[in-house]
């Protein structure tokens, strides 16, 4: 039996990467039909607490940071900056495929 992979796509309106990633990860989900995709709007200081933001964009998959980076001990309302550039589709499907090998 499989398991339904959950995508949540966490940032705040303004961002300027969010539109970016957000095309990358609705590209590496095409055709998916075993994934849920959620978007979070992160727009308070208090839903930057509830969610454990790591900045805007965020990409979670099953609750997992797609690159692995920990929750901050202090949430904040943040610009999240992506060391290596911003995931492109095929990246974001292999760490997909791999999440599905572990459910």
């Amino acid at each position: 039996m499989q398991t339904k992979i959950i995508l949540e796509f966490q940032h705040f309106h303004g961002c300027p990467n969010g539109p970016k990633l957000l095309k990358n990860v609705k590209k590496a989900i095409e055709g998916m039909t075993d994934v849920e995709f959620v978007e979070t709007i992160v727009d308070t200081d208090e839903k930057a607490k509830k969610y454990r933001f790591r900045g805007s964009p965020t990409l979670l998959i099953n609750g997992n940071d797609l690159e692995g980076l920990e929750a901050p001990e202090n949430p904040s309302l943040t610009c999240r900056f992506y060391p290596k550039g911003l995931p492109n589709p095929e990246y974001i499907r292999l760490k997909i495929t791999e999440a599905k090998k572990i459910e």
